[in-house]
């Protein structure tokens, strides 16, 4: 079962909170379809938020078709949004442990973690689909000036 952790200094609204930590615990494949969320009271009790704001958080993931509430029995998933190349036994989630680890011991904290992640994705993304990074091209710097690739100075 899902435990719900609120960071009061994110700027992200609680309920909102509660919405990501439900929709990454479905991606991880944590929470499946069947399983059933914890009451508004045992998220209360845990937590000390309001219990509107758990509500709130739950109609959203109704909303969204992930859930939905039985009267007398509770909240129960409905569907997934796990895929098999983000299980915990794949292949890719293992490269992506390696390189945080790696990223640890370089001596980067969490902070400079996330930012190159974004800064990747944000890369990632602006690349026509399925094109890998030329190995002889220029990159930019953070600067935006062009310096040569490695494979260029060799």
């Amino acid at each position: 079962m899902i435990e719900f952790q609120v960071d009061r200094h994110s700027g992200v609204a609680t309920y909102l909170q509660l919405v990501n930590q439900v929709k990454q615990a479905l991606r991880l494949g944590v929470l499946e379809p069947g399983d059933r969320l914890p009451t508004a009271r045992a998220v209360v009790e845990a937590t000390a938020i309001n219990p509107n704001t758990v509500l709130k958080a739950y109609r959203e993931l109704e909303r969204e078709g992930l859930v939905e509430p039985r009267p007398g029995q509770g909240t129960f998933v409905t569907r997934s949004l796990s895929r098999p190349e983000a299980a915990a036994d794949s292949p890719l989630r293992a490269d992506l442990v390696d390189w945080v680890t790696r990223a640890h011991a370089a001596g980067l904290g969490r902070e400079d973690v996330l930012a190159l992640v974004e800064a990747a994705l944000a890369e990632a993304a602006a690349r026509p689909r399925g094109a890998a990074r030329p190995g002889g091209a220029e990159r930019s710097t953070r600067a935006g000036t062009q310096r040569p690739s490695r494979e260029d100075t060799t």
